[in-house]
């Protein structure tokens, strides 16, 4: 299949700009590297002092070369870069890879980054890099890196694309479990990006899985455009994205001389998508090995076999910790292996199954995690043993796994509890069998929570979002565009007007208005302040709750006028008991607006139990994201109270989903806290919108 980036990744002659005979330069590598490949392309090296690098021809320079190349490699100093890459473009090169870091002593004004950035816009140039540590197209042989890397068995089928060229490097040049179909650091990403690449391993027939080290995305759009093409062809990506903390976040930005995203924004994208967020390289690669194995992960949870009471007892804990369920099982499974168990063993999941021992026991071990296997539901399987005292693995225990993977098709896993000094050869071929070998209870189960996690998201139920009265459309639009501020009173009629519950209040603005708007309300009412400016009224001291007659609202009124201004709320006291949400949008330079939904009230700050979602989206999303807050036991009932009306709370935050979708572009900010959840029904207590500043001409026309 073409892609635009063949003359980068697939090309069809390659040139290598600063060609060594010596051992260890840059120059040389690349060439050794494209010689172990096995390129199947020209090669032509080019300096003036030789002959012939490597068993290439060498050559002067790009005018003494017999034919055009489509990629040049850079393997030169900083100082002698701009020169030799006019002299590739003039001849004609239409990709390079570029490593070095262009930064020179004494530069001038534009620096050479930016001058060679421009030269690469201007002819439309396809770059890896620059500071970058190359690409290897594993399937296609084209390996354009300068450092040495292990042997890699092909064909393979993961793909790793990382910003970080330790990121990459760490992963592929010594993690032999994993067979790569393409690698790439991507460096400064001067013309091609992460979603660039990314675009192209998704099109590729090897590609089972992708990993990617992510610090910020350049092309945002790009970004949530492969995603949806990797739901479509079911190919589950799994990334290290740091900058979580603003620390990291600055960090991230003078790495790679862009910003890095909002993370509320990215977990937010990986949530739509399913993408899986591990915290680092090491979860990156055992999420890696566990999703490239070829056996298909169904319904239902773990099995796993053990020769230790105390590490079931582990696995058990860990397992909780990470949400990975157990597969309950059958009668008849648990006295088919009483039948073969030593006495005194309980016939259980996990199983425990050193008794006595014997010569028998390989084959009644291979047994055992057999008739777990088979069970409808077991998903997945795994030996959970120990290696041996010169960290080999027992060949009993392999036998063991393809025993219960040849009598049920499913997969199976050998685990150990820890790996320790040394190394064995099976762990690499038992996995590249299929029979995946990973070291700690730890690391395997967090892999399987990530195997089940994406599983769930592909089976997951997608009902449609809301849909959007055109008319509140247009009338909040016009609204929006002149760029005021909206009190409380006018941002309550806003939510409403899309579906959403929100108190009714009256605004007055003298005493004896707030009189008459509390009798027509009737006792006990609220008094709020509604002056401009005043966000949160709370942190102010402008809010008074169950005002039970005149004399009380006379009294705070007069409070209220003296210390902040004549604009009073008068709204309905909400009697019923219920728990305090927060519905609320944020927008992001770029992925734009995000809805949050969490535990509301006046220490939402302080909980910062939030969940963030990509409008619009449907209640039963909604309501995924709300049962899956650390708080949401609270929304239950506790100590005899009535649980709350989640399901009304989910739709609300459907329809606020919705308006967002419909609005975003005229929002900067929106918060509806407290959102009181009973327990029949829910109700906005409060709102807070912000319109855009600067809203964009082409939106304004719609």
């Amino acid at each position: 299949m073409h892609h635009r980036l063949d003359p980068l990744l697939r090309p069809k002659s390659i040139a290598v700009v600063g060609a060594s005979p010596r051992s260890g330069a840059l120059g040389n590598q690349v060439l050794k590297n494209l010689k172990q490949a096995g390129y199947r392309g020209k090669v032509f090296a080019i300096n003036p002092k030789y002959d012939a690098v490597e068993g290439f021809p060498c050559f002067a320079g790009f005018d003494a070369l017999p034919e055009t190349v489509d990629h040049a490699i850079f393997t030169i100093g900083d100082n002698g870069t701009e020169a030799a890459f006019d002299a590739a473009i003039r001849h004609g090169i239409k990709a390079a890879t570029m490593a070095s870091a262009l930064m020179m002593e004494r530069d001038t004004e534009p620096c050479l980054k930016d001058r060679i950035t421009a030269k690469i816009h201007a002819h439309n140039l396809l770059v890896c890099g620059a500071n970058c540590m190359g690409l290897f197209n594993f399937t296609d042989r084209v390996w354009t890196g300068g450092f040495e890397t292990r042997t890699h068995k092909t064909p393979g089928n993961v793909a790793l694309i990382s910003q970080s060229g330790s990121g990459m490097s760490g992963i592929l040049d010594t993690e032999a479990r994993i067979n790569f179909n393409f690698a790439v650091s991507t460096g400064q990403e001067l013309s091609v990006t992460l979603e660039d690449y990314l675009d192209f391993v998704l099109d590729q027939d090897e590609t089972k899985v992708v990993g990617l080290f992510m610090e910020t995305s350049r092309k945002p759009d790009a970004l949530r455009a492969a995603f949806a093409k990797a739901n479509r062809r079911g190919i589950p990506i799994v990334v290290v994205k740091s900058g979580r903390t603003e620390f990291a976040a600055r960090m991230a930005a003078s790495h790679t001389g862009a910003m890095a995203g909002s993370d509320d924004a990215f977990c937010a994208l990986f949530d739509r998508y399913g993408v899986i967020r591990v915290d680092d390289t090491d979860e990156l690669a055992n999420t890696l090995i566990l999703m490239a194995q070829p056996h298909a992960v169904g319904p239902g949870g773990l099995v796993s076999l053990h020769d230790s009471g105390g590490m079931r007892q582990l696995a058990i804990d860990l397992a909780d910790k990470y949400g990975v369920p157990y597969a309950a099982l059958s009668d008849t499974c648990k006295n088919n292996l009483l039948a073969i168990l030593d006495p005194g063993l309980p016939a259980e999941n996990p199983l425990d199954n050193w008794g006595a021992g014997g010569p028998d026991f390989p084959r009644k071990a291979a047994e055992h995690i057999a008739l777990m296997l088979a069970e409808p539901t077991a998903a997945i399987g795994a030996v959970m043993q120990d290696r041996n005292t010169d960290s080999s693995i027992d060949d009993g225990y392999i036998d063991y796994i393809r025993h219960a993977h040849a009598s049920t098709g499913k997969p199976v896993c050998f685990v150990s509890g820890h790996q320790g000094s040394g190394y064995d050869a099976k762990a690499i071929s038992a996995t590249h069998e299929g029979f995946p070998v990973i070291d700690g209870f730890s690391n395997f189960i967090k892999a399987v929570s990530h195997v089940f996690a994406y599983r769930d998201f592909c089976n997951r139920a997608r009902d449609a979002a809301p849909e959007v009265d055109t008319a509140f459309v247009l009338k909040w639009r016009s609204r929006l565009e002149t760029g005021t501020a909206l009190g409380e009173h006018e941002a309550s009629a806003m939510v409403r007007d899309f579906g959403i519950p929100a108190v009714t209040a009256t605004q007055v603005q003298s005493e004896s208005d707030a009189v008459a708007a509390a009798r027509t309300t009737g006792f006990p009412v609220v008094l709020k302040t509604a002056e401009d400016g005043i966000n949160h009224k709370s942190d102010q001291g402008g809010v008074f709750l169950g005002v039970k007659d005149e004399s009380g609202v006379r009294a705070i009124y007069s409070g209220l006028k003296a210390r902040l201004g004549p604009k009073v709320l008068v709204a309905p006291m909400v009697r019923a008991e219920g728990t305090e949400m927060i519905l609320g949008m944020l927008k992001d330079p770029h992925f734009g607006p995000i809805v949050a939904i969490g535990i509301g009230g006046i220490h939402t700050e302080i909980l910062k139990d939030i969940a963030f979602a990509l409008p619009p989206f449907s209640a039963s999303e909604a309501k995924r994201l709300i049962m899956g807050l650390k708080l949401a036991p609270l929304l239950n009932g506790q100590r005899g109270a009535a649980a709350a009306d989640v399901d009304a709370f989910a739709t609300a935050a459907a329809n606020f989903s919705a308006m967002v979708h419909a609005l975003g572009d005229h929002l900067e900010e929106i918060d509806l806290n407290p959102v009181k959840v009973m327990e029949k029904g829910c109700i906005a207590l409060d709102a807070l919108i912000v319109p855009a500043q600067n809203i964009p001409e082409a939106r304004r026309a719609i």
